[in-house]
């Protein structure tokens, strides 16, 4: 075609498909077929303006005559028809799917865990959103969750083969696709009609565990059923809380091994339920509406006359590590046991000589005691007391993680899988189940990235050295009665 030619928005317009690409830049057309797949931000962004202006996408992230210099002069098709050149400007985009006023972002718009958040937010009943976003008291936990992170920074190393990489790792005996997991998050339910089952399907989908809160809204039959249809893969593990009562707890880690739950989480950080102000004036806001009188949240009644009210203990507030023993004994060798809501040195010691496979390090999203640590700062605390920990039993954590850079933080600092909570349940509310596997697509995708930007290619080849922690290890104990402080120079 003569580069003189001047092209009608008509003609152009046919051209945008992937068998023949022309898009217009500064009223000139470009033929950019066999450009499709060099494009270092790949070809789906040039598709979207096929047969169109792309000028106000392309002119911000280019400088001027890039198009000219990189394209052969037999792809310069030439001016386009000043009558005819708005239209093309103008033209409608593609319509993305669930694009409403009230609706949440398109799905296909979601670029991070963020989004969907913000997607979730839009969507869900008050009640449903208090429950799921409220921390403790003045969420100084839950800050700290999200910020700690970011006080860790990468040692990337550069001129290393990456092309293949292997995300695969082993948690709780389980080979796992990815090092991540669906942590335990009750009430799933409030968020879509499906509630758990979204989070069956994704954990099947990419191979992965899911944590199976104890509250869970869909039954735990229901869920070990879910498993068992046709799918890839996954696993499923059992959170528990102890109950009041002994022999009902005994029945619950009974029908945990019936349904073929292959870990035991058990959680040990509610000895009474955190002070979460927005549920409480959420409950007062409803009750006052009612014209009722607001009834705080107490607790359980004693068992027996001489048991004293507990504030706030919806569990069993006498639990202790003996009690663990029995726990122990009536899971049997069904599988391995860790537990959950681990923020100090001397809890990790005790955990690791009573023989518990696993320590899960958790401050519970925040929503128990505030000012207290992110499982962040509690892994550096032991790496500093006791290291032996990593040799004897796997270590779990979680808390405000939002990117694969930080599972990947936590590996190189000797985890062993990494959990998220909320950004699931975000995820099922606004998409169902769609929106869980958009989250592990994401991360996915996120960690393949970040694996070859650090210079590794194998989560095997995750070391210490390969973080500078120095900023935060500067808020670390520096003396534990009974433990060396084993700090390194790293």
């Amino acid at each position: 075609m003569a580069p003189d030619r001047i092209l009608t928005a008509d003609e152009i317009a046919k051209h945008n498909s992937r068998q023949s690409c022309w898009v217009v830049i500064d009223g000139h057309a470009y033929d950019v077929t066999d450009f499709l797949d060099q494009h270092p931000g790949g070809s789906a962004i040039i598709l979207r303006y096929a047969g169109k202006d792309a000028t106000e996408e392309y002119s911000p992230v280019h400088s001027p005559g890039t198009i000219e210099k990189e394209l052969p002069k037999d792809k310069h098709l030439g001016q386009v028809d000043l009558m005819t050149f708005l239209s093309i400007r103008k033209a409608s985009k593609s319509p993305l799917t669930n694009a409403t006023p009230s609706g949440p972002l398109p799905i296909e718009m979601c670029v991070n865990l963020h989004d969907i958040s913000l997607a979730a937010q839009k969507v869900l009943p008050e009640r449903a959103w208090t429950y799921y976003a409220s921390a403790s008291e003045d969420l100084h936990s839950h800050r700290r969750n999200l910020h700690d992170w970011d006080r860790i920074l990468f040692r990337p190393r550069v001129l290393k083969n990456v092309k293949h990489v292997n995300m695969h790792r082993k948690i709780l005996g389980f080979e796992s696709s990815l090092p991540f997991f669906i942590a335990p998050a009750a009430m799933a339910g409030l968020g879509h009609p499906d509630g758990e089952r979204c989070l069956v399907r994704g954990a099947k989908k990419f191979n992965i565990p899911y944590f199976v809160s104890d509250g869970s809204s869909v039954s735990h039959e229901d869920l070990a059923q879910e498993l068992e249809r046709e799918g890839y893969g996954g696993v499923l593990f059992y959170q528990l809380y102890a109950k009041k009562k002994k022999d009902l707890t005994i029945q619950r880690i009974h029908r945990a091994r019936q349904l073929g739950y292959k870990a035991l989480i058990i959680t040990v950080d509610t000895a009474v339920m955190g002070i979460r102000e927005e549920d409480d004036r959420y409950r007062m806001r409803q009750a006052f509406e009612r014209g009722e009188k607001y009834i705080p949240l107490c607790g359980l009644a004693p068992l027996t006359k001489d048991d004293d009210w507990v504030l706030r203990g919806v569990h069993n507030a006498a639990l202790d590590w003996n009690d663990l023993k029995w726990v122990k004994e009536a899971w049997g060798n069904t599988g391995p046991i860790s537990i959950k809501g681990i923020l100090t040195t001397e809890d990790a010691k005790i955990a690791c000589e009573m023989g518990f496979q696993s320590i899960y390090l958790s401050n519970h999203g925040g929503r128990q005691i505030d000012s207290g640590p992110s499982g962040l700062r509690a892994l550096l605390e032991i790496r500093r007391f006791y290291p032996d920990v990593f040799d004897k039993c796997e270590v779990l954590l979680d808390g405000g993680v939002r990117r694969s850079r930080d599972i990947l933080k936590a590996l190189c600092l000797g985890a062993t899988g990494v959990g998220l909570g909320r950004p699931f349940l975000y995820a099922l509310s606004a998409y169902g189940t769609e929106g869980v596997l958009k989250v592990i697509q994401i991360l996915s995708d996120e960690l393949e990235i970040s694996m070859r930007l650090l210079g590794v290619t194998s989560l095997d080849e995750l070391r210490p050295h390969m973080v500078n922690k120095l900023d935060l290890d500067n808020s670390i104990m520096r003396e534990i009665p009974g433990f060396k402080n084993s700090t390194s120079k790293l």
